[in-house]
């Protein structure tokens, strides 16, 4: 095969000139109009290929929406982690960039909600590997969260930790489904609330 040896689930594909155009093309449609509900002709007719060359480069629908879903959650990753390291070197400024981070991500990037949740209630199939990229996402920010507020020395900081991570989780769906203006922004004001009231440190909790 042209792309890739084998259209396995497991390591990434090298991606050919053409084979670039189809996942940006099925990215913008599965994230715009549903996984479910984009037939791969589609895919095909607005990437100008076949849809022999789809399946020749990718092997399935299934392996372009894994696809989709892990270029997606690399470029989130790589949008927020870029908000970290421009932050002043303060545990609390960096939890705050978070939030910031999901501010700029939204304007430009959500308009219609965080395309995990999204593809996670839209892949039925508890098997399909795309529900798998979807958790890893929310693990991996989950996990960013505990490192940032054990570093703040603050009080039961397990607990703290998820409670940012579901404003920064409940922010999305203010802002997307019940049009909350700058949610994120919101969102930040309470993380930081809730930091001051656990400065203390865990030792005196």
């Amino acid at each position: 095969m042209t792309v890739a040896q084998s259209p396995s689930q497991d390591g990434p594909l090298t991606l050919t000139p053409a084979a670039r155009r189809i996942l940006d093309v099925a990215g913008d449609l599965f994230y715009t109009r549903g996984i479910n509900t984009v037939g791969m002709e589609l895919v095909a007719e607005r990437a100008e290929v076949t849809k022999k060359t789809i399946y020749d480069r990718f092997g399935s629908k299934q392996r372009l929406v894994v696809e989709y879903l892990r270029e997606r959650d690399a470029r989130w990753r790589s949008h927020l982690t870029g908000y970290l390291d421009r932050a002043d070197d303060t545990p609390r400024a960096r939890l705050a960039a978070t939030y910031d981070a999901l501010d700029a991500w939204m304007t430009a990037e959500n308009p219609r909600g965080c395309a995990m949740v999204n593809a996670y209630a839209e892949l039925s199939d508890p098997d399909h590997p795309g529900r798998a990229v979807a958790q890893e996402q929310k693990r991996w920010l989950r996990a960013l969260y505990t490192d940032l507020v054990a570093e703040t020395g603050a009080a039961r900081p397990q607990e703290l930790a998820d409670a940012l991570a579901m404003l920064h989780e409940g922010a999305v769906v203010a802002q997307n489904v019940t049009g909350v203006e700058g949610a994120a922004r919101i969102a930040r004001a309470a993380a930081d609330a809730l930091l001051t009231a656990r400065a203390e440190p865990a030792a005196q909790a």
